[in-house]
């Protein structure tokens, strides 16, 4: 039986982020040793979150937030300590089980261990279920090619009721000329496939289903880039 491109690309992702992928990228996210260029991705990825925290409310007591792609939890958790109900997916197991273990040694304010306010689960994107008052993807739609990720888009614009947050590595000369040049996430890292995504594409995968920008900015830094956005419905306003 032949296996679709879009199912391909999901196998490639899981086994990569199940293995060797696993303990690099837990290192990336956390705090273990890096390289240089780790370090640099690190960095950036962390500049990522922050500015996500940024956009959000400081007390997000009352809402429901769905992390999608959430690695080892390095969003799920400040969001959890502000208060919000998550629900935290990834494909692999073994990035749910470390944002699981880093969930259970911390608490919020009020003393509680984050894991009572987490609902983690092993899906991936196009599995998301319920609603959600904001969805955020992050440094995901990364592994998949342009048509699969605006597919992804839609789904979880299906699941959010007010905003959807979520990255992307925007498709620009520079940035494809790296590509090319084998300078995309170089070396060891470089074990799925990486795709860039235009920004109009990706905005007007959403404007078509009521969605439109309220803000956005670009992180870069040496060998991290994304496009950062955030999207809210129009609702006749």
């Amino acid at each position: 039986m032949k296996t679709t491109p879009s199912l391909d690309e999901k196998r490639i992702v899981k086994e990569y982020f199940n293995g060797t992928g696993f303990n690099r990228w837990r290192n990336i996210y956390g705090t273990g040793e890096v390289n240089q260029v780790q370090a640099d991705i690190r960095l950036g990825h962390q500049q990522t979150i922050t500015t996500v925290l940024d956009w959000l409310p400081a007390d997000l007591r009352g809402f429901t937030i769905a992390d999608v792609g959430c690695g080892t939890g390095s969003l799920t958790i400040p969001l959890a300590q502000r208060g919000a109900r998550v629900r935290a997916t990834d494909i692999s197991l073994k990035m749910i089980q470390e944002a699981q273990n880093q969930a259970r040694i911390q608490r919020n304010p009020q003393g509680q261990f984050l894991d009572q306010s987490i609902e983690f689960g092993v899906s991936d994107l196009e599995e998301l279920q319920g609603t959600y008052h904001t969805v955020i993807c992050l440094d995901v739609l990364i592994h998949y090619p342009t048509p699969q990720a605006q597919r992804m888009l839609r789904h979880l614009a299906g699941r959010a009721s007010d905003r959807l947050i979520f990255s992307f590595a925007p498709q620009t000369f520079f940035y494809s000329t790296l590509k090319k040049i084998g300078s995309f996430f170089p070396g060891a890292s470089k074990a799925t496939r990486a795709y860039l995504h235009a920004e109009r594409t990706m905005t007007e995968t959403l404007t078509r289903l009521g969605w439109y920008p309220h803000q956005r900015t670009q992180i870069s830094s040496r060998f991290y880039f994304a496009c950062l956005l955030d999207c809210r419905r129009n609702f006749g306003n």
